[in-house]
């Protein structure tokens, strides 16, 4: 009888190891592959993980991912049977992503552990920089480092200069000057005439009080080359114009206004395209001084905005005025509203306009 059991007992142990030796199972050369040095003008660079399959079930891999979109992966598609190999190729590109890399591959198949992650590593060594990459805009027979100036942040009654590397990929000396320049912005090529392969600067600046404006600002101008004028050559301007509140003592912030909407953010649902939505935003200022709407400006011209008034004493109400034509306009709509006022604490506000419009059959 003892014998009987303890042959029942090896039995049961050995299909047990028996149905797990059965189960698909991964056996990977490596699962991990250091490219080491890597030349970033040479291009994408490949590695197969090869593996057998050590169970006793043909093995499925459902689907393999990577960490990141600049590495793809290929796998065997097709069943892989009991003793037979297949792969997971990783291909890694190298293009603009100078330094170390650790990047990492699943594989998802029907294997017992379900998940198993592969990873590649190494050093991408960057390519010699062109003209082109050091100045990559182009304008005319000049190129340069952007044609966009921006001055960020800077107070109504402050002024700010910027400038731009610029360098003359021409055979000839160009006269550079510039068109349609706002009053509020002084902007010089420095040198004036810049001669064929040499590098200058565009040096603008800004005058805020003259501009008399508030938020995000925008201007364009053209740049002429010999007295000659392209439109096509032109070169962006931009502000933030804000007050700067961080030089104000603690009593000066509890003194301010303060301004409190009741909803900012207005619903419209679902209105057929063609159709008018409107909505009144109200205003309160629950500070000690008069609080001052500074500007009032939609994202878009499909919403029209008006305060009643710009002057709110402590403790008074007041409303903004809001409406979306929805024509041109289908599917799901977020526009905003910016409020840009004298609270030390809530200087921009964003009011919100959104719902869904339904296109025409």
């Amino acid at each position: 009888m003892k014998k009987l059991v303890l042959g029942l007992i090896a039995l049961l142990c050995y299909a047990a190891v028996d149905a797990q030796h059965s189960k698909p199972s991964f056996s990977f050369e490596e699962t991990l592959h250091n490219f080491g040095d890597i030349n970033e003008e040479n291009g994408k660079v490949s590695y197969q993980f090869d593996f057998t399959n050590t169970g006793g079930q043909p093995i499925v891999i459902h689907n393999v991912r990577a960490s990141c979109g600049c590495t793809s992966p290929e796998w065997s598609k097709q069943p892989i049977p009991p003793g037979g190999k297949g792969y997971v190729k990783a291909t890694f590109d190298p293009s603009n992503r100078p330094g170390n890399f650790n990047k990492t591959i699943t594989v998802t198949a029907n294997t017992e552990t379900p998940n198993t992650v592969l990873r590649i590593t190494g050093k991408v060594l960057p390519r010699p920089k062109t003209l082109e990459d050091e100045y990559p805009r182009e304008l005319g027979q000049l190129r340069l480092k952007s044609t966009h100036i921006s001055f960020t942040r800077i107070e109504p009654k402050g002024t700010k200069t910027e400038e731009v590397e610029v360098i003359n990929t021409s055979n000839e000396a160009l006269k550079i000057a510039f068109e349609r320049v706002p009053a509020h912005i002084s902007i010089k090529a420095e040198p004036e005439v810049l001669m064929p392969g040499a590098k200058g600067k565009f040096v603008a600046t800004y005058d805020a009080a003259k501009k008399n404006d508030w938020g995000f600002v925008y201007d364009q101008i053209f740049v002429s080359f010999d007295g000659k004028v392209d439109y096509k050559n032109r070169i962006s301007v931009n502000a933030n114009i804000q007050e700067d509140f961080n030089t104000w003592t603690e009593e000066q912030k509890a003194n301010a206004a303060k301004i409190n909407v009741d909803n900012k953010i207005f619903d419209f649902g679902t209105i057929n395209q063609g159709d008018v939505t409107k909505h009144t935003y109200y205003i309160t200022n629950t500070g000690k001084s008069d609080l001052i709407i500074r500007k009032v400006k939609a994202s878009c011209g499909c919403t029209a905005i008006k305060p009643e008034k710009t002057v709110i004493a402590p403790g008074e109400k007041t409303s903004i005025a809001a409406e979306f034509n929805s024509r041109g306009k289908h599917g799901r709509q977020n526009k905003s509203i910016t409020v840009i006022t004298n609270d030390p604490l809530a200087s921009n506000i964003l009011l919100r306009i959104q719902g869904t419009v339904n296109a025409p059959e």
